[in-house]
């Protein structure tokens, strides 16, 4: 059996997301992968992440702070050692009940089976508006 490709490693995390399974998801991350997602700083899931526990802590607030409707990767796009997944999600902010939707892009590199680089572009105006006014209750 040979070993899945990177495009199949990424599948594998994202079913591993739907199902709840986030150590699966670290388990294919390297100790000292880096994890970045563009956005307000206020908000706890956005901002610049380093290794296997900070990444944790980004999906318990993920986990803490919306309920999502949909999470769906829709494209992927392989090149050498980089998986380039476009995507749509809809969810509602917890504190708020306010919906938000948006595309995205996600990019992951990998070197030797594991994932190294994890980035992420969103409707960033999207995330801000549902928790308009909380800039301070939800950091």
């Amino acid at each position: 059996m040979s070993a899945p490709t990177n495009t199949e490693r990424v599948q594998q995390m994202y079913a591993a997301f739907g199902r709840g399974d986030i150590q699966a998801i670290l388990g294919a991350l390297a100790p000292e992968v880096t994890w970045t997602v563009q956005g307000p700083a206020w908000l706890p899931f956005f901002g610049a992440r380093r290794g296997r526990q900070q990444v944790a802590q980004f999906f318990q607030a993920i986990g803490d702070k919306l309920t999502f409707e949909e999470f769906a990767p829709r494209e992927f796009i392989a090149n050498g050692d980089r998986v380039v997944v476009l995507g749509c999600e809809r969810a509602k902010a917890k504190a708020t009940d306010r919906p938000l939707e948006g595309e995205g892009a996600h990019v992951f590199t990998f070197r030797g089976g594991q994932g190294v680089d994890f980035r992420e572009c969103c409707n960033t105006a999207a995330f801000a508006e549902a928790f308009q006014g909380l800039a301070k209750a939800v950091a």
